[in-house]
């Protein structure tokens, strides 16, 4: 196969350097005049977790063109979410260089969130539009219409793509002209109207912040260090295999089975247990909580606008630009 994504993978026998897709199968869909083909992940991250696929092997890119593709797919496959990786490195998935959308039939805990503020685009009248009660910055617009909503979404990818608040360190492109700016899009249909979600993203690095300044920063990198993908943003988890074996080790330290715990859990792990008290019945419940607390964290980090009184500032700038030009 051309690519990890290319269709050609379908009954793929896998090398020493490959792996194996002997059981794997892809089913033609036309998305935006195009041969598009729909398959079943196999890393089955949730129910019927999917990937939607270009024929043509071509770079990610997310723009109208892409985002009426999943307006058209949630349109034939109403029960399913859809959606894109960023694509730009650090903010975007792992494969950049083939085009290809995520999807599946179940609700993220992103799905759950609500508006925490409402208000309109200008020149396009939605049914609702606002900013989503969330850790990461994202603008939720709904309407029955596909035609306006691509529209109002245009509004808001092209305004942040060249949106600047430097006192936040939000910059949409270099000297040199590269851009830093996109979204990680997100579509379903429920209750007879069409929603999207546009994550706001920028991959800006710093000297303080190399890995990225909208990126897990160092303190929680002990837990979540990879780039924060559409799945990510949408409140799943998506933590390295490395955990399994060193949150046992947590666990045993807490409990006091072993005096040693790994380097970079250490801090972590003497806090937990100065605030609380365990045994062998509740361990495992208060360490995975304190994962799902940092996780939270990790998404706030890739949060371009940060819940703080500067950072709503610099939010609400932006929704001005919006609603009045």
């Amino acid at each position: 196969p051309a690519s990890q994504l290319a269709k050609e993978n379908e009954g793929y026998w896998g090398r020493v350097d490959y792996a194996a897709r002997s059981n794997h199968r892809v089913i033609p869909v036309t998305l935006g005049n195009e041969n598009w083909y729909f398959q079943y992940s196999p890393y089955a991250y949730f129910n019927e977790h999917a990937i939607v696929l270009s024929e043509n092997i071509r770079p990610m890119h997310v723009d109208q063109e892409n985002l009426a593709r999943l307006l058209e797919f949630v349109t034939k496959f109403p029960d399913y979410f859809i959606g894109s990786n960023a694509d730009l490195p650090i903010v975007g998935g792992s494969i950049l260089s083939h085009d290809h959308f995520q999807a599946g039939r179940y609700d993220l805990p992103m799905a759950k969130a609500t508006l925490k503020e409402s208000f309109q685009i200008s020149d396009v009248n939605l049914s609702e539009a606002g900013v989503l009660n969330w850790p990461m910055t994202a603008i939720r617009l709904i309407d029955s219409d596909s035609d306006k909503l691509l529209a109002a979404a245009g509004k808001v990818m092209k305004t942040w793509e060249d949106y600047d608040y430097p006192s936040l360190f939000i910059q949409s492109h270099s000297q040199t002209g590269e851009r830093h700016h996109t979204v990680t899009p997100i579509v379903r249909f429920r209750d007879h109207k069409y929603e999207v979600d546009l994550v706001l993203r920028d991959n800006n690095t710093s000297t303080e912040f190399p890995d990225g300044i909208f990126h897990p920063h160092s303190d929680v990198q002990h837990i979540k260090k990879e780039n924060i993908g559409l799945i990510e943003a949408m409140g799943l988890a998506i933590l390295p295999p490395r955990l399994k074996t060193e949150l046992a080790e947590v666990e045993a330290y807490l409990l006091g089975n072993t005096d040693s715990v790994v380097p970079k859990h250490k801090i972590w792990a003497d806090k937990l247990k100065h605030e609380e008290t365990f045994n062998a019945d509740n361990v495992t419940e208060v360490v995975e909580q304190s994962v799902g607390q940092i996780f939270k964290r990790v998404l706030e980090d890739a949060g371009v606008f940060k819940n703080s009184e500067a950072g709503q500032a610099g939010l609400k700038k932006f929704i001005v630009q919006l609603t009045t030009n």
